[in-house]
């Protein structure tokens, strides 16, 4: 019998939860609907979901095992988080569109962007993009505050 470090156990379940997880919500969403046009984009993400999950997880089944690695320190990932959360509950106040923007900006300043043109555009031309994108394809209006809900 192989002997598996601790990350790579906790890998596998994780990738077998995530497996599982994906395939009980489609059939929870087939359950619910069997019309091909509430199941044209759950459908093919759950299958491709489920094949990387299968792909990874054989391939970290092959892997040789490997009992040291460096765990990543949460005070690098807490700002992060931190701007997650801010940019989420400013949602409703900012708008999709003004908050996206903000929040790219500030998270590749954190990252260590200095050229403040490019941040700025590559920020404005993301959330005008991924604004539109949302906005056209969800049933309902969202919240903006420059550009209207529907485009």
């Amino acid at each position: 019998m192989r002997n598996f470090s601790n990350r790579q156990r906790v890998d596998l379940a994780v990738l077998l939860a995530l497996g599982v997880l994906a395939f009980l919500y489609f059939l929870d969403a087939y359950q619910a609907s069997t019309h091909v046009y509430n199941l044209i984009l759950v459908a093919p993400l759950t299958i491709t979901l489920i094949a990387l999950c299968a792909f990874t997880f054989f391939k970290e089944l092959l892997k040789p095992s490997a009992e040291t690695y460096a765990p990543f320190p949460i005070a690098k990932s807490l700002p992060v988080m931190l701007l997650f959360g801010a940019y989420v509950l400013s949602l409703y106040w900012l708008g999709f569109d003004v908050g996206t923007a903000l929040f790219i900006m500030a998270f590749l300043r954190l990252h260590g962007e200095r050229r403040w043109q490019w941040i700025s555009a590559y920020a404005i031309v993301f959330a005008v993009g991924i604004s539109w994108f949302f906005s056209s394809i969800l049933p309902y209006p969202m919240p903006m505050l420059i550009f209207p809900s529907e485009f």
